[in-house]
């Protein structure tokens, strides 16, 4: 190994320095166009999350299972339950059909009841975030 005298060194790290001297990183102004629908998009969506709240409603699982007859059950309820929605939610490795979106388990039981006497195998579920 060799060992460098002092003024080797000094004569090494001279350039250097002079040479980080001048090294400039990105300019801080940034210019940004946006279209102006882009802002009203996104306060329309900042106004649906907030009247969205999934964990203080209760849903309905009506059926579980592949993805076609998810979609099947999904269409027939909303034949038969019209005022009612429902959506399908992927859960490994299962479809999931969830319909309602009520307030109190009070009015998710009465539904519970109706909804019983079509499908076989429904019951009460309350999401978390």
């Amino acid at each position: 190994m060799r060992i460098l005298t002092p003024s080797k060194k000094i004569f090494l790290l001279l350039p250097m320095f002079a040479l980080t001297y001048n090294i400039n990183a990105q300019d801080q102004n940034v210019t940004l166009n946006q279209d102006p629908k882009f802002e009203q998009l996104l306060n329309d969506k900042r106004k649906i999350n907030t009247s969205i709240s999934t964990n203080d409603n209760y849903k309905i699982q009506i059926f579980s299972g592949k993805s076609d007859e998810a979609k099947k059950t999904l269409s027939n309820f909303k034949r038969e339950f019209n005022p009612i929605d429902g959506t399908i939610i992927f859960n490994t490795p299962n479809y999931k059909v969830l319909v309602g979106n009520f307030k109190t388990r009070i009015e998710a039981e009465r539904n519970l009841e109706e909804i019983k006497k079509k499908y076989k195998s429904v019951f009460l579920v309350k999401p978390s975030k």
